[in-house]
């Protein structure tokens, strides 16, 4: 990983060289940490911050920096690599495994004082087993439990109240482990449809009638939190200690049709340049398949980006319908035929100024033109977050703040 922290250095990098990069705005992510902050109580629910998949490729490590900075302590990610990784980056905060993990990686757990999720009396008992009593490690492990009120994944399922109660003091006593929280992930928190907002207060009511009755059974935890950033932004609870924002910190909508409490700016843009004009004449086609007939003559330009980028192939046109656009000189070019690997094909017959060399954009604003990752994915028929996430490491992340490009990411260098 090459960084280039020298501002000289960074103010005259060469973008326009570049075949394909991301934008990563920090001061988009502080404000919308800021933002976020106006809907909790904050001596009654803190931020963790979830920075998994490469912070939803956004960079997990540059992003957990600032936002340490700006005063988060909280972080939760999908594995143990991730959350390694943010130790081995600088992370001091601290940060949850919310997937489950194998009990041989018990003492890196410990070696990297990292809290794992426990999703079954089973899966606690094989941690437990692997925690030496007598090293000098920072035993116990700390783990937080998690309850499966309706999401149908990891956790102890609650159909069966007795016996989940039982199950989750039975691992608060077992040796070696420290139960430090309680957990459970909401299914629906992002729909405005009535049987769902039921189905979330169900799900949020089940789960801390179960806390307090492992209080009352004398097992204590100092976290109890259902929230991510659906239920953070639409189902707010004191009762939660910790709200679980993902996709908001980035600025997209847990569920693009959304209607959000405060406004949010995206963090990242998404960007290339043409590599080659050329005219297509009436009947030639395009790409694999030739699913894209020209009607009449018409100018195209190549792209630099293709689906192993994470940019998607159901952008491709199909006949003459384009299903995708981009933005050139602040005009939309329709995408023509199919997304390819590395390369995909635009219409610029009304683009004069489109040349080679000229800045493409994917997702991002030019001129009075916009496109987000959300209107993106609406077009690709998925959610933003998939469209985020799948943002390829060969992709360089340039790393703004205040206006000022202070670093470059080349994960291939």
């Amino acid at each position: 990983m090459s960084n280039f922290n020298s501002e000289s250095l960074c103010e005259g990098y060469r973008k326009d060289c570049l075949r394909l990069f991301a934008e990563i705005d920090l001061d988009a992510a502080l404000y919308n940490l800021s933002e976020l902050k106006k809907l909790i109580k904050p001596k009654k629910t803190e931020i963790m911050c979830v920075i998994k998949a490469n912070g939803y490729g956004h960079d997990d490590t540059t992003l957990c920096k600032v936002l340490s900075e700006a005063g988060v302590r909280y972080f939760a990610v999908s594995n143990i690599d991730e959350a390694v990784k943010l130790r081995k980056g600088g992370c001091e905060g601290e940060i949850l495994i919310l997937g489950y993990t194998h009990p041989a990686y018990v003492p890196k757990l410990l070696e990297y004082n990292i809290i794992q999720t426990v999703t079954g009396l089973s899966h606690a008992e094989s941690l437990a087993a692997e925690v030496d009593p007598n090293a000098d490690s920072m035993s116990p492990l700390r783990i937080h439990i998690k309850i499966d009120t309706g999401m149908g994944r990891l956790g102890i399922k609650l159909h069966d109240f007795d016996k989940a109660l039982t199950e989750v003091i039975a691992i608060s006593k077992l040796p070696g482990l420290k139960a430090e929280g309680i957990f459970t992930h909401l299914a629906a928190a992002d729909s405005g449809v009535s049987d769902d907002i039921d189905f979330t207060a169900a799900q949020t009511e089940c789960f801390f009638f179960l806390a307090d009755e492992c209080e009352r059974a004398g097992v204590k935890f100092i976290h109890r939190h259902c929230f991510n950033s659906a239920g953070g932004l639409m189902h707010y609870d004191p009762r939660s200690t910790l709200a679980r924002f993902g996709v908001a910190i980035y600025g997209l909508k847990p569920d693009v049709g959304m209607k959000m409490p405060v406004k949010l700016v995206p963090v990242m843009a998404l960007r290339s340049h043409i590599v080659e004009i050329k005219k297509l004449f009436k009947g030639e086609t395009v790409s694999y398949g030739r699913t894209f007939t020209a009607p009449s003559d018409m100018k195209i330009a190549v792209v630099s980006v293709g689906y192993a980028d994470g940019y998607p192939r159901a952008l491709s046109s199909y006949g003459n319908n384009p299903n995708g656009f981009m933005l050139i000189h602040g005009k939309p070019a329709n995408i023509l035929g199919r997304v390819c690997m590395d390369q995909t094909v635009v219409d610029v017959t009304d683009i004069d100024n489109a040349a080679v060399g000229s800045l493409v954009t994917l997702i991002g604003s030019d001129g009075d033109c916009k496109i987000t990752a959300d209107g993106l994915a609406v077009m690709a028929d998925t959610i933003g977050y998939e469209i985020v996430c799948g943002i390829g490491l060969r992709v360089p992340r340039l790393i703004y703040k205040g206006g000022k490009l202070i670093k470059v990411i080349d994960y291939y260098s």
